[in-house]
């Protein structure tokens, strides 16, 4: 037991401050108030850690509306640390133990990143205690709170903040700012960059059966292999929506794939209880004339623009009104908004707000509805290449086109066309998960490589298997080479499985067509992957919660 002290009357408005204790218990998760008024439970876990079996642990954290949002926010980071504090450590050491620390080449830019997160941080402070009635910046708040629950409750140092409160730059934040940083790196002139060129992150697929009959969202995940601790998680959150008034929070509800010490999904993948599904696949941005909208002030990182529009939307184009405020350029993606509150399995006279996309690069926003086209098509692919006009030409993808080829190009990159070609095969679940989880890459002539030698390229599928180039073949770009790096899961959800905020999953690399991942005999064995399985040949589960 770890027991710790508040100040009663920021809670309930009192005039007086009175002294009130808590203690948590890391072994049931449970945040106790034992001292107090409405004592009981603020907020509570429950954790299993099953990545041995599945390749996944599953958390549930869920707070009481006894307390105000804010202790229920601050409570709901520190249960959390209480959990899974060895999973965040072991993730840690694999994933940003080296980052910015004392033997780093570029020690300028790492003082350069650490003193851009600290005036962004000051910044949206100064926002929340400007605008104490916006609903925006009343969640931003929440957000900020849970996160420094969350790095309070790893370093059992609980204090809750009686008013501004700092975080640490460098600590925590780190774990959400993962996409946001690879931006970072090119708009503060890292050295040596960690995303190569033309690197995929993600492939994603919204599928309608025919006539309707249901309405399928899958995403796959591309990502370093030394990330694979993952966590699904579920948070029911009571809070309300604002500071004023007592609506519920739409999206209080929510289920996602996700890392430890990340407090949303970075995939990103999640089903709300607004009945809204948001995912992404990243587009990135190869024009440098545009980093310079990547700004500390004025902007709020892409993690928490994300948790915000999740969480305040109840439409697909609320959500897409709500993310594109303070646009910071980074972590710079294509957003898919599925509404499912707009779709009735055989109903086929749906007219718009079922389905809107939405791209985002430095100083520039577009999105629109795309119900129609999803309709049209029957269904929509994405896989790291803007679709916008506007967004391709004005992020540089027509010049990677004219200098490497159609590689870059929407229609004829390899994943188009497998896509194009195998979604009329899709027809239940099962046929689903295996386009999403499809590598044939030794066979299939859409994963050749023009310029490849060999010509059979890992990365050219919808489920990339990177680590299997071989690593003295010659390649046009980085992202075609050897890497420790693929796709390293597949979720999916169906209009049955949604309402109970249900999924199917599968950890780790493809091995449908291939051979499993296996550390010990990989050209990778040397990495740091605390915590990790050796063979990662994990099959699909079902993701249930409790009720």
């Amino acid at each position: 037991m770890l027991r710790f002290d508040f100040l009663l009357g920021l809670f309930w408005g009192c005039g007086r401050a009175e002294i009130r204790s808590a203690v948590i218990d890391k072994g049931s998760g449970k945040l106790t108030v034992v001292e107090g008024y409405h004592e009981g439970f603020v907020a509570w876990a429950n954790f299993t850690n099953d990545i041995e079996t599945s390749g996944w642990s599953f958390l549930e954290i869920t707070t009481s509306s006894q307390y105000n949002d804010r202790i229920q926010a601050y409570a709901a980071g520190v249960v959390e640390a209480a959990v899974t504090s060895e999973l965040i450590y072991k993730h840690w050491m694999n994933t940003l133990m080296g980052y910015c620390g004392p033997f780093v080449s570029d020690s300028s830019y790492c003082e350069r990143l650490k003193a851009f997160i600290k005036a962004n941080l000051e910044w949206m402070q100064e926002q929340i205690e400007k605008q104490p009635t916006s609903p925006y910046w009343y969640q931003a708040h929440l957000v900020l709170l849970q996160l420094k629950g969350l790095e309070d409750g790893y370093n059992d140092q609980l204090s809750f903040p009686t008013g501004h409160f700092s975080i640490n730059p460098m600590g925590f934040i780190l774990f959400q700012m993962g996409g946001d940083i690879e931006d970072l790196e090119s708009a503060l002139n890292k050295s040596s960059q960690t995303r190569p060129l033309g690197s995929g992150s993600c492939s994603a697929l919204i599928k309608l059966l025919p006539n309707n009959k249901d309405l399928f969202v899958s995403h796959d995940t591309w990502n370093t292999y030394q990330a694979m601790l993952r966590i699904m998680k579920k948070y029911r959150f009571a809070f309300k929506a604002s500071s004023s008034g007592n609506d519920p929070l739409p999206g209080g509800t929510q289920a996602f794939s996700s890392y430890p010490g990340a407090i949303f999904s970075g995939d990103d993948f999640y089903i709300l209880s607004s009945g809204l599904v948001t995912l992404e696949t990243t587009i990135g941005n190869s024009n440098s004339t545009l980093w310079k909208f990547v700004q500390p002030t004025g902007t709020v990182m892409e993690w928490l623009r994300n948790i915000v529009a999740n969480r305040l939307a109840t439409t697909a184009k609320e959500w897409a009104e709500i993310f594109r405020k303070y646009n910071s350029g980074t972590y710079n993606n294509q957003w898919m908004i599925v509404n499912y509150n707009h779709f009735t399995p055989g109903k086929t006279d749906i007219k718009e707000d079922l389905f809107v996309v939405l791209e985002q690069i430095p100083g520039l926003v577009v999105y629109s509805d795309k119900t129609q086209e999803l309709l049209r098509n029957g269904y929509w692919a994405s896989f790291n290449i803007p679709y916008y006009e506007e967004i391709f030409n004005a992020s540089g993808c027509n010049e990677l086109v004219e200098k490497f080829g159609p590689w870059f190009s929407l229609d004829q990159n390899p994943r188009a066309q497998i896509f194009r070609r195998n979604q009329t095969q899709v027809t239940d679940l099962d046929s689903m998960i295996r386009l999403m989880r499809y590598n044939n890459f030794k066979e299939d002539p859409l994963s050749m490589c023009e310029g490849c030698n060999p010509p059979q390229n890992g990365e050219n599928a919808i489920s990339a298997r990177s680590d299997l180039n071989p690593a003295n073949g010659t390649y046009p770009f980085g992202a075609l080479k050897q890497r420790s790096h693929g796709g390293t899961d597949m979720k999916m959800t169906s209009f049955g499985m949604f309402k109970e905020y249900g999924m199917i999953a599968v950890s780790g690399p493809t091995w449908d067509q291939l051979p499993p991942f296996q550390w010990s005999t990989s050209p990778y064995k040397d990495l740091v992957h605390m915590g990790h399985p050796d063979v990662w040949n994990f099959k699909p589960i079902k993701v249930t919660w409790t009720p």
